[in-house]
């Protein structure tokens, strides 16, 4: 028996599954799937076969000729879920699981009509990152094997259902419908993604549309649409890309994330719509994340920084190309405050600041942070500097080309740096990314016109003249320079003068409460808590939540908001929040 990742049953002497062929019926009553998971093999096969499942009530398993086989559902490990054992015959290829979920499914989220943006239809959305997928199919349920899908989903006439896949066709039955969906292109199971409810579309271009509530749609499709010179600007950088469509979903606020790069078809969060397209880099990473992560995948959470260090780079090239190298420095920079922080809170598990982690026993949900996001990034810049930007470019679009379709190690990675830039790791010292804890002495730092005029305001009110032509990155990098512990004179002026508590981006808005938060300033008090009451984005909660609970006066605060929105949070956003109500 060989497990090569951590977070999965999977048994690589055991056959692979090669497609799935899924059908599941929504029934917003119970909260419940009821569906049935075909899995075709590479081969036949006789044995065992080990899947991931998570809460889920198995029926039967019969093998392609609807002949039952032997299973065993083993009782749960806390992260790992239940594994489904079942018993191959001699010269099976095909296995079909009549199963259905729990109500409490930790990849699903089942909103109310009054949880949506119009209020009149329920809602329902999968999250299946890191190890959730397993709560939904039962599956080998690791980034390392990859499956071709097609689906069908049976959901209440008047709602639709939208996949991460290309679309087949509908058909309404009475008071159902039923939506089909394939795909074509293998990928690993945490790209398993779908939704449903009541949703409208719009296009933004040859390749792309938005979808989203009704309500919601026009103020989609004007923040987002840049999207097809976004994607122009990719492909200029990376190479064609291989997904066919680049469509977007703008979720209900309670999606726990900025965005979920499901192919086809990204998830975004509703608290991008800023008016003034501020927040599309976003937009930019999820795009990006069609060559790094989907296209070249991390083969368990391991070595997850191959999926998001690549891609905060990537991204950071998007948004040069298309905004300037100034505004890509203000980004740059404000990621790298951002670990900074991040460090901080890991000083006593200092291991999961290296890039390349150990994480048998461990949640990656816990393990989850900045660190392989930006400290992957600054691996990738250090690397670019030692060969300069028209090498690293030739090798990044050959690692792209040589890897598609495949996940990696970090020690495949560091193997194929060796054999196409020889001794570049040892020039920027790649241990100490990979291998020791925090920031690398050396690691590459942003430098810009605008960031130097930025940097004469720290520790100043500056005025209205001086602000006028601030981009809100600006003013997110000039409150996070602010003390811990800002004066509320200042704030206050601060506040009269710019009246930050009613900012309508969402970065700056987070980043003003949570200072003024931590500095005990009343005022914040109500938009915070109003705050928290509409969003579920994790960037968001961690830190308002984490600012409310450094005085005692806050914790009971804290406690009192949680009781009263957790039901609103997605179970991934909920469990960060009871982390650190619980550390308090």
């Amino acid at each position: 028996m060989a497990r090569r990742d951590p977070h999965s049953y999977s048994d690589d002497t055991h056959p692979e599954t090669e497609r799935l062929t899924w059908k599941a019926r929504v029934d917003f009553q119970t909260r419940r799937l009821h569906a049935e998971a075909t899995l075709t093999l590479k081969e036949a096969s006789a044995g065992p076969l080990d899947l991931d499942t998570r809460e889920l009530d198995v029926e039967s398993v019969v093998d392609g000729e609807g002949r039952p086989l032997s299973f065993l559902v083993s009782p749960p490990e806390p992260i790992l879920g239940s594994r489904l054992r079942v018993e191959l015959r001699p010269g099976v290829k095909q296995l079909t699981v009549r199963y259905r979920t729990s109500p409490g499914a930790s990849a699903l989220q089942w909103l109310t009509p009054a949880q949506t943006a119009g209020g009149q239809a329920p809602y329902l959305f999968s999250q299946c990152q890191a190890i959730h997928a397993r709560s939904v199919v039962p599956l080998q349920d690791t980034p390392r094997l990859r499956i071709r899908y097609e689906a069908e989903l049976t959901v209440p006439r008047e709602l639709r259902a939208v996949m991460a896949a290309g679309f087949v066709g509908r058909e309404e039955k009475g008071e159902e419908a039923v939506e089909r969906y394939e795909m074509p292109q293998p990928i690993p199971p945490y790209l398993l993604a779908f939704a449903v409810g009541r949703l409208a579309s719009k296009e933004l271009g040859p390749r792309s549309r938005v979808w989203a509530e009704p309500e919601v749609l026009e103020r989609a499709a004007a923040e987002f649409a840049d999207v097809d010179a976004m994607l122009r600007a990719a492909e200029a950088l990376f190479g064609p890309y291989d997904w066919e469509r680049f469509d977007l979903l703008t979720m209900p606020p309670s999606f726990p994330y900025g965005g979920m790069e499901n192919p086809r078809l990204t998830f975004l969060t509703p608290t991008l719509l800023a008016g003034d397209k501020s927040l599309v880099s976003v937009v930019a990473h999820e795009l990006a994340h069609s060559w790094t992560g989907n296209l070249v995948t991390n083969a368990s959470a391991e070595h997850f920084w191959l999926n998001e260090g690549f891609t905060v780079f990537a991204e950071r090239r998007i948004v040069e190309a298309l905004y300037g190298e100034d505004v890509a420095a203000l980004h740059a920079t404000l990621g790298r405050g951002a670990l900074e922080q991040t460090l901080q809170h890991f000083k006593e598990h200092p291991q999961l600041t290296c890039l390349r982690t150990h994480l048998t026993g461990v949640d990656p949900d816990e393990a989850f942070s900045l660190v392989p996001y930006e400290k992957g990034y600054l691996f990738l810049r250090a690397l670019e500097d030692a060969v300069g930007r028209d090498a690293f470019d030739g090798f990044l679009r050959d690692y792209l080309q040589t890897h598609r379709f495949q996940a990696l190690t970090t020690e495949e990675f560091t193997a194929f740096v060796e054999r196409r830039l020889p001794g570049a790791l040892a020039k920027m010292d790649a241990e100490a990314y990979l291998s020791r804890p925090g920031i690398p002495p050396g690691a590459p730092t942003a430098h810009s016109e605008r960031l130097a005029a930025l940097a004469r305001f720290t520790g100043q009110v500056p005025s209205t003249e001086d602000v006028k032509d601030w981009t809100p990155a600006e003013w997110h990098l000039y409150i996070d320079r602010l003390p811990a512990r800002t004066p509320r004179k200042t704030l206050r002026e601060l506040d009269e003068r710019f009246h930050l508590t009613r900012s309508g981006n969402a970065e700056v808005l987070v980043a003003w409460l949570t200072v003024a938060l931590r500095s005990g300033w009343e005022p914040a008090w109500e938009r915070a808590a109003s705050f928290l009451g509409e969003v579920g984005r994790m960037k968001y909660l961690k830190p308002l939540y984490g600012a409310l609970v450094t005085s005692p006066e806050g914790k009971a605060r804290a406690r009192q908001l949680f009781q009263d929105y957790a039901e609103r949070y997605h179970p991934i956003a909920r469990a960060a929040v009871e982390s650190i109500l619980q550390r308090a």
